[in-house]
């Protein structure tokens, strides 16, 4: 074991919130909303016990396109295509507007 004097201290760095951000995603709102609507899809797909080629047909897209939703790849979907993915599986889309304490320009989303 080494002395403690010779141990290191590993680097934190304090998130912002957005891992995307943290990552330096170009649009990293955007990609944060369609993490947090593509997480909701996973679990109403899981939940209903839907197979890809179940979710497929409802979602009016190919097998292969449910299974990078699946496996947590958006690049192909707006945001607007994952709220008709989830209107489409029977869940209604509320979006709230409220004033901000934020610096202008800033965003802050929250999918329940």
């Amino acid at each position: 074991m080494r002395p403690a004097k010779y141990q290191r201290t590993p680097a934190v760095t304090q998130s912002s919130g957005n891992i995307f951000a943290d990552l330096g995603f170009q649009d990293p709102a955007r990609e944060q909303i369609k993490a947090q609507l593509m997480l909701q899809i996973f679990r109403v797909l899981r939940k209903r016990r839907l197979t890809q080629v179940q979710a497929a047909e409802i979602l009016g897209v190919r097998q292969p396109q449910v299974s990078g939703l699946m496996r947590g790849q958006s690049g192909a979907f707006s945001v607007e295509r994952l709220m008709d993915f989830l209107a489409a599986l029977g869940h209604d889309i509320e979006i709230k507007l409220k004033p901000t304490r934020k610096p202008h320009g800033e965003v802050s989303v929250r999918v329940a």
